[in-house]
């Protein structure tokens, strides 16, 4: 087992005049260190595609996790759904990237775009070998990872992006592929990645696009533990014990709440330095304990974090805003969504005597909530979490 982690980002543009996306993404995290993805782009577009496009990759990641061959997960695919009555086909185009044991990956493609591969920023043209199922040409090769590739998936849209208005033959992977290949040097993660491509194409549309667009950014990059502290724990006799445990864990170390910083500022012997400056009205300031990578406030500052996390998991509206400020909600996000990739939460069960006003918007209970609700959300963006309570 080596020490990759795969990011993983992706996002659809809706064809002008529908309402529900025609392509669809399925992701199956199989087990902590293999994954299959597959992008289907249904025929049509509207509620009939997203039909056969859901169906088609529910089928092929169910199938592949269970270690059953392409070549039967063709043949289910063909035999289960329904034919079009206008055209006679009954499925969808299909890209399928599965990764194992997060050393090598296993790309196989049906009438999609070529996966794009990006390395130290030039492009890497894949071999492959053309399998014929049931009379469709799939095309498919094995890549052996590195840190720092980055794997391109997307549908018929992103290419088609400017036919007409802009560019007379739409945008070509070869322009997209020469688009990503600086950007791909940036550290970005595999979300921003996508939604820098997809925002270009929805441009390339004039804001109109004609066909559905889903792009899929796969990101290999090194496992970076990280650790945050909040709330002492219930038995002040245990404080000894979760600082020791907090600090002997490999990976930066983040601090949140008053107490909190002063136990962990007596435990390092270390002097605690308030900060003033209000960076953000709606975040309270950080501080500073030498030692300790960020020190801020608790559940303002967290609850400010869970709300970026949130929007990050959707559209990422956001992300102007916390990627480049300096507020504690804003470098903990940062830290969490884009470096970590193995979070490790050390949560103390006290009771804070400020949170128990009946006139204040905070208690124990939302504090809990608010670290299971972040725990989650950071999960649910491919994250490793471990919850421990003291």
């Amino acid at each position: 087992m080596n020490n990759l982690y795969v990011d993983i980002g992706w996002q659809s543009l809706i064809k002008k005049g529908e309402y529900i996306c025609g392509d669809h993404v399925d992701i199956v995290n199989y087990d902590r260190s293999s994954a299959v993805i597959v992008l289907s782009d249904g025929l049509g577009s509207g509620v009939k595609a997203n039909i056969l496009s859901s169906l088609t990759s529910k089928i092929i990641t169910t199938m592949l996790s269970q270690n059953i061959k392409i070549e039967d997960c063709v043949e289910t695919v063909t035999a289960t759904l329904p034919v079009c009555s206008v055209r006679g086909l009954a499925y969808s185009t299909f890209t399928i990237l599965n990764f194992i044991d997060n050393e090598e990956v296993e790309i196989i493609c049906y009438d999609n775009p070529n996966v794009i591969l990006l390395r130290n920023g030039q492009n890497i043209e894949l071999s492959s070998v053309m399998m014929d199922i049931n009379g469709k040409k799939i095309h498919r090769s094995k890549v052996k990872l590195q840190e720092n590739d980055i794997f391109i998936a997307m549908s018929d849209g992103a290419v088609h992006a400017g036919v007409g208005p802009a560019l007379n033959f739409g945008w070509t992977r070869d322009n997209i592929v020469n688009f990503m290949k600086d950007i791909s040097l940036s550290g970005y993660t595999a979300k921003t990645l996508t939604k820098i491509l997809l925002d270009e194409c929805f441009a390339l549309y004039g804001g109109e696009p004609g066909d559905d667009t889903t792009v899929c950014t796969v990101r290999i990059a090194k496992r970076e533990p990280m650790n945050l502290m909040i709330g002492p724990p219930s038995d002040r006799d245990d404080c000894q014990r979760m600082l020791s445990l907090f600090f002997s864990k490999e990976g930066k170390h983040i601090l949140c709440g008053g107490t909190t910083s002063k136990i962990a500022a007596e435990f390092l012997n270390k002097p605690l330095v308030a900060k003033l400056d209000f960076l953000d009205p709606d975040v309270p300031p950080t501080a500073e304990i030498e030692g300790v990578d960020l020190v801020t406030e608790g559940v303002v500052t967290i609850n400010k974090v869970l709300s970026y996390a949130k929007d990050y998991l959707k559209d990422n509206n956001t992300y102007s805003q916390w990627s480049y400020k300096k507020d504690g909600a804003s470098r903990i996000a940062r830290l969490l969504f884009e470096e970590a990739t193995d979070i490790n939460f050390y949560v103390g069960l006290a009771m804070n005597p400020a949170h128990q006003n009946p006139e204040l918007p905070i208690n124990f209970n939302i504090k809990m909530q608010l670290v299971k609700e972040l725990s989650s959300c950071l999960e649910k963006m491919g994250k490793r979490v471990k919850l421990n309570y003291f």
